[in-house]
């Protein structure tokens, strides 16, 4: 195995999400499936309280992050909080296994599914690949599994893999259905898009400030220098105080500057006429969400007052830092023009409000820290309560003025 894969972002790895009743057998599959106690196994129902994430590598499919949810029929106030957290996975979910089993004698008829089926319609909804598994066969004759096979079969329109982890009997072809389905995947998205192609000249301004974590880059600057050298550019890494020197120093202009949306306006003053501005944020826009949707959302910010309320929505868990662009810059940047009554809320990590109606405008980060098909859910679930949503990057750049200057790229594919 190439052990490069073993630091592959989370962000970046095919989300496969078990999914099915308590006692289902989610976590013995799974423990099965990498031959590790990944999960917790018990005959006590809901053991598993809340989502466990196991990175992996799937050949045929590569880096992998396999989630472990509870189970859907889980009651009472902990249980609705433990169906809230698979709920949460499933709009991270790029393939979707259902787990199915027979809870009564399996002689008998009427077996009731529609917990199962209807989360297979949810994610058949939402364009999700979706595959069902009838698990623990070991504790059935084979005529008994091959019955409740074509039930689900006649149910769902699946036909379903039969799988025991105690015996290991179909394994190999459930995982040989996840790879099938893994190639229904939308195909790979680039950070630059159409911006760059072989022999460009990129250059990427980088502030050290006190957001940025010391020795190190933050995950954005990684992952676009390396794209940058994976599509043989030339990639020019500088601070906004010696973009300047390292200006004059090349034989011609960078074909594209990708900078920190914080320093917009210092960069776009700086820059050759002939060179593309974009910044970290807009790319990451583009490579997870809507970026036709947050330009057009971001004309919001005409009609905010000090009346309104804002939703700050960070993707990242941090502490608080006195320059922080979530929490201070962009709020202030916001109440410069509303007044400073204007309410703003901020969220992290994968906390985000139910209840979107109270809002006036959701301005969500780049988002590097989830995958594309969170922060879709995200933006769908906006859309659905006709709040607009922008982003960051794209905020600033209006705010300054200069966003109908700056390149967002017309296609990740």
């Amino acid at each position: 195995m190439d052990k490069s894969l073993n630091n592959t972002p989370v962000a970046s790895r095919t989300h496969i999400g078990f999914f099915g009743r308590m006692n289902a057998g989610k976590s013995s599959l799974i423990n099965a499936m990498t031959g590790q106690p990944v999960s917790i196994v018990s005959a006590q129902a809901g053991t598993t309280t809340d989502v466990v994430k196991k990175t992996m590598e799937i050949h045929g499919i590569g880096p992998c992050v396999l989630l472990d949810t509870a189970g859907f029929d889980d009651e009472g106030e902990i249980g609705k909080m433990r169906v809230a957290a698979a709920r949460r996975a499933a709009e991270s979910t790029d393939l979707a296994v259902i787990l199915f089993t027979d809870k009564t004698d399996p002689a008998e008829e009427g077996s009731d599914w529609e917990k199962e089926i209807g989360w297979i319609r949810y994610f058949q909804n939402i364009t999700t690949p979706v595959m069902a598994v009838l698990t623990q066969t070991d504790r059935r004759s084979k005529e008994e599994n091959e019955a409740l096979a074509a039930r689900i079969f006649a149910r769902t329109g699946l036909k379903p893999v039969p799988v025991s982890a105690v015996s290991g009997e179909g394994l190999d072809t459930l995982r040989e259905e996840l790879i099938r389905l893994s190639s229904q995947k939308e195909a790979k998205r680039f950070i630059m898009g159409d911006l760059v192609r072989e022999g460009d000249v990129v250059m990427l301004v980088m502030p050290q400030d006190p957001q940025a974590p010391e020795g190190r880059l933050i995950l954005p600057e990684v992952q676009t220098i390396r794209e940058a050298l994976d599509r043989k550019c030339i990639a020019v890494c500088v601070q906004p105080e010696e973009m300047p020197l390292a200006l004059a120093a090349l034989k011609k202009a960078p074909d594209l500057i990708v900078t920190d949306s914080q320093v917009f306006d210092v960069v776009y003053q700086q820059k050759p006429a002939e060179s593309r501005l974009t910044s970290f944020s807009v790319l990451f826009a583009a490579l997870k969400g809507d970026i036709d949707y947050y330009v057009e959302s971001v004309k919001a910010i005409e009609g905010l007052t000090e009346n309104s309320r804002v939703l700050i929505a960070e993707c990242c868990t941090h502490a608080p830092l006195d320059e922080d662009i979530g929490r201070v810059k962009i709020p202030a940047m916001l109440r410069k023009r509303t007044g400073p009554g204007l309410t703003v809320d901020v969220t992290a990590g994968s906390e985000f409000p139910e209840d979107l109606d109270k809002y006036d405008l959701v301005i969500q980060c780049g988002g590097c820290m989830f995958n594309r098909k969170y922060v879709c859910a995200r933006i769908q679930r906006a859309k659905d309560a006709g709040v607009p949503m922008t982003n960051y990057g794209i905020t600033i750049a209006y705010v300054k003025g200069i966003l109908d200057r700056i390149d967002t790229g017309s296609s990740r594919a």
